[in-house]
């Protein structure tokens, strides 16, 4: 199955090409990650896999040809990629109804670029477009949410956070000072100082049960310093423990799906792979190994490989507990 980073990846790689035709003067790697809303250094893999790509030969002239000048880049051979997108009638009827509704989530702080996307999109719908029935709209929990952290941070004002806590299977109560908002990887997150942590923390929007702007300034600490995303949005603490794991055929996908710092190759299961990674949180990789179904051995820590083992065994105690079993 096609994981949602895939289908991401897919789509911002059709979308490259034509983003940097209509630049030929070239863009900033940095602006154009932004406008994608992914880290830079994702960016530049992504214009390493492009350069790969091109028509049926797969010659050297046939392949999209990039120029990097400093930090900006350009693109100087399209191989074809530059056929306007046209949608049919019901991709555009569907378009016009997500437009809409868009438009009706409160804090919207693009409307008038939403506005003329629509009237556009309209026209070229025609008729079909007029036909759309007024779709009732209900603002989910995390809209909401994403409203009340922007005026937040249009008003310079303090937050309090009901946030839960995955890892912990905890929902908490802070205060914190919202310093910015991040889209990645189609999740907003709000990037704030904890006054319950002491510390910088981002928080994701959709494990916000509820938020409140006080009535207080906000007050981060003097020289803090905003993460840096071009690693990703998970950075696990340098002395963070370090997991070992096997893996099997079946779970090679963990090494694409979350930072590793050491990958290998393995006989040992057939097509395996021995991989490193670091988390603060061990009981996050326990889950972790436990959802992988048998398809991967802890080699490191210790602590870890014991209650992966003990899990085991409970489960398989409670199976031979069932009737019938």
């Amino acid at each position: 199955m096609t994981s949602p980073a895939t289908n991401e990846r897919m789509t911002r790689l059709l979308s490259l090409v034509p983003y940097l035709t209509a630049r030929p003067e070239g863009v900033p790697l940095a602006e154009a990650a932004r406008d994608f809303g992914v880290p830079e250094r994702q960016l530049r893999r992504d214009l390493d896999l492009l350069w790969m790509c091109g028509l049926p030969g797969y010659g050297p002239g046939d392949l999209i040809d990039l120029a990097f000048e400093g930090d900006r880049v350009r693109v100087t051979f399209t191989a074809g990629m530059v056929r306007p997108l046209r949608l049919t009638t019901d991709e555009a009827v569907a378009l016009v109804v997500a437009l809409r509704t868009l438009l009706e989530l409160p804090g919207l702080a693009e409307q008038e670029a939403v506005s003329r996307a629509l009237a556009k999109v309209s026209a070229a719908a025609g008729h079909a477009a007029e036909r759309v029935t007024p779709v009732a709209l209900s603002v989910d929990a995390r809209e909401q949410s994403l409203a009340v952290v922007r005026r937040g941070l249009e008003q310079g004002r303090a937050l309090h956070l009901h946030y839960y806590v995955p890892t912990r299977d905890e929902r908490t109560e802070r205060t914190v000072d919202p310093l910015r908002l991040l889209l990645v990887d189609g999740r907003s997150y709000l990037e704030a100082w904890c006054r319950r942590a002491e510390g910088l923390r981002l928080f994701r929007l959709d494990r916000v049960d509820d938020v409140e702007v006080l009535d207080e300034p906000a007050a981060p600490p003097p020289g803090v310093h905003l993460r840096d995303l071009d690693n990703g949005i998970y950075q696990p603490e340098p002395g963070a423990p370090v997991v070992r794991l096997r893996l099997a055929r079946t779970a090679r996908w963990v090494a694409e799906y979350y930072p590793v710092e050491d990958v290998r190759e393995v006989d040992d299961p057939p097509g395996g792979l021995a991989v490193a990674l670091r988390t603060g949180d061990l009981a996050w990789a326990r889950r972790l190994v436990a959802s992988l179904g048998g398809a991967a051995t802890v080699e490191e820590p210790a602590e870890l490989a014991g209650a992966v083992a003990a899990d085991a065994r409970a489960a398989l105690t409670r199976y031979g507990e069932q009737p019938g079993a």
